[in-house]
């Protein structure tokens, strides 16, 4: 468990949905929470570190960016996770990759710039670790937002 301060919590609660797009995006969100610069900074790094955040970034529509994405499952043996695991994260392609407790035990995102790149990459991954893939393409997309409210 994490040991969060008032500090850590507001930091967090503001670079959820409202992280600021400007030249100097710390400098910004330290004035917004009567910190300095360094001092949100040294603190995000901390928060990595700490694993409190994962990543801060954008987040890209692959669709309106004229690219393809898709979810994918696959039934893995239990002694041989790590290593498929291992060659799926070998593409920069794929964007998460989860273990699950059930029959299809292996869950990733996959977005390519087209169809075509997409089922080579399923192609090549189904070949090279001997497991089959199933792409689950997204039929109808409903985003929700989720902030979580740090306290």
């Amino acid at each position: 468990m994490i040991s969060l301060d008032e500090v850590d919590k507001k930091i967090l609660n503001a670079v959820q949905l409202d992280f600021p797009i400007v030249h100097k995006p710390f400098e910004e969100l330290g004035k917004s929470l009567g910190l300095s610069e360094g001092e949100v900074i040294r603190r995000i790094k901390r928060l990595c570190k700490e694993g409190a955040i994962r990543r801060i970034g954008p987040i890209i529509s692959t669709k309106k960016t004229g690219g393809v994405s898709t979810l994918v499952a696959m039934r893995v043996p239990e002694a041989r996770v790590d290593e498929v695991a291992g060659i799926i994260n070998e593409y920069d392609e794929v964007s998460h990759n989860y273990l699950r407790p059930a029959n299809y035990n292996i869950w990733f995102t996959l977005s390519a710039e087209s169809e075509e790149r997409m089922r080579e990459i399923l192609g090549e991954i189904e070949e090279r670790t001997g497991c089959k893939v199933m792409n689950l393409p997204t039929k109808r997309l409903f985003k929700i937002g989720v902030k979580f409210n740090i306290r």
